[in-house]
């Protein structure tokens, strides 16, 4: 009878059929999502690949629109989503909604990877977000061309959807302060843009409560997300998932940038982020909510030509064009 130690190890944790846990501690990631999209590339935008951390083997991606008229663009960066466990710049879903961002923008796109959990606990995504933010500064006193002479270094915005959203957050706090925004040099965010962003806690909110099983981001892989990602032992209410747990710094010295949150009506993380905006505003941040009622978690990445992503890409092109300032 073979022992306990010689079994043969089994799947403990899967998330949507990318990311595979075994019993043994080992893991399994396919590279590429479960799902199959079309990239729809029209040649409008161009765009390239550059390593920003040779140390951990991570590079992002740049776009632009191939019609500039010798004007620099504002810089746009985009952090996927994945609940710190999954996803890429390179999928084709991310692809899709650069280009379109690109375009519709009218900006240089910044798409960056960073670490991912369980082999990567947070807050090493954290970091790698940093990293890339510090590499596009660095560029600004003479980097590469292809970006030079497209991107506006002064207008620089950062957005990140769900875990991207939460690395946003992440970032404003970290530049929000005479010394952070000293790191960044040449470089000037105007604003941040979380959408969707993927906070958690110990305690359930309604939506979190009253989440479908059949929702796209539902309660079990919520949990698996965080249980995966965060350090092993930590609660939802780490400081990484929960802006307001018992041990996450106070806020209200930071100097938030404008901060645009989107939020879907049918999105288990809707009332987390609503809270979290209304927190900010009560401490007198420039923060505003762009709710899109019966939208799921993740919308506009699922389909960015949808009528509903139409309606971001205008809110986030006001967004831009007013360097961060609310109608």
């Amino acid at each position: 009878m073979a022992s306990e130690d010689s079994a043969v190890p089994f799947v403990v944790d899967e998330c949507r059929g990318v990311l595979f846990v075994y019993s043994d501690g080992s893991v399994v990631r396919r590279s590429g999502p479960g799902f199959a999209t079309p990239v729809r590339d029209d040649g409008t935008v161009e765009w390239k690949d550059v390593e920003f951390d040779a140390a951990h083997g991570l590079g992002l991606r740049l776009y632009r629109p191939r019609e500039r008229n010798q004007q620099l663009l504002p810089v746009f960066f985009y952090y996927h989503g994945g609940g710190f466990c999954i996803g890429s710049r390179t999928w084709p879903n991310c692809q899709n909604y650069c280009l379109r961002l690109a375009a519709e923008l009218g900006a240089v796109v910044v798409a960056p990877d960073y670490r991912l959990g369980p082999e990567h606990r947070l807050p090493a995504a954290i970091d790698d977000a940093g990293a890339a933010l510090l590499w596009l500064a660095s560029q600004a006193g003479g980097g590469d061309p292809w970006l030079t002479e497209a991107a506006d270094f002064n207008r620089v915005f950062v957005s990140g959807d769900s875990a991207g959203g939460t690395i946003a957050h992440h970032l404003a706090v970290r530049f929000g302060s005479a010394a952070g925004r000293a790191e960044l040099g040449a470089a000037t965010v105007k604003g941040y843009v979380q959408l969707m962003p993927f906070f958690g806690g110990t305690e359930r909110t309604r939506s979190e409560a009253e989440c479908p099983d059949d929702a796209f981001l539902n309660r079990p892989l919520n949990d698996r997300y965080w249980r995966l990602s965060l350090p092993v032992g930590a609660t939802a209410d780490h400081p990484v998932s929960n802006p307001f747990g018992p041990d996450s710094p106070a806020l209200e010295a930071v100097e938030f940038a404008p901060t645009l949150v989107v939020v879907g009506g049918r999105d288990i993380l809707h009332d987390r982020a609503v809270d979290y905006a209304a927190r900010l505003r009560a401490m007198g941040k420039a923060v505003e909510v762009k709710n899109f009622e019966g939208q799921q978690h993740g919308f506009f990445t699922i389909d960015p030509w949808s009528d509903a992503s139409a309606v971001l890409m205008r809110a986030l092109k006001r967004f831009i064009d007013t360097d961060g300032r609310f109608d």
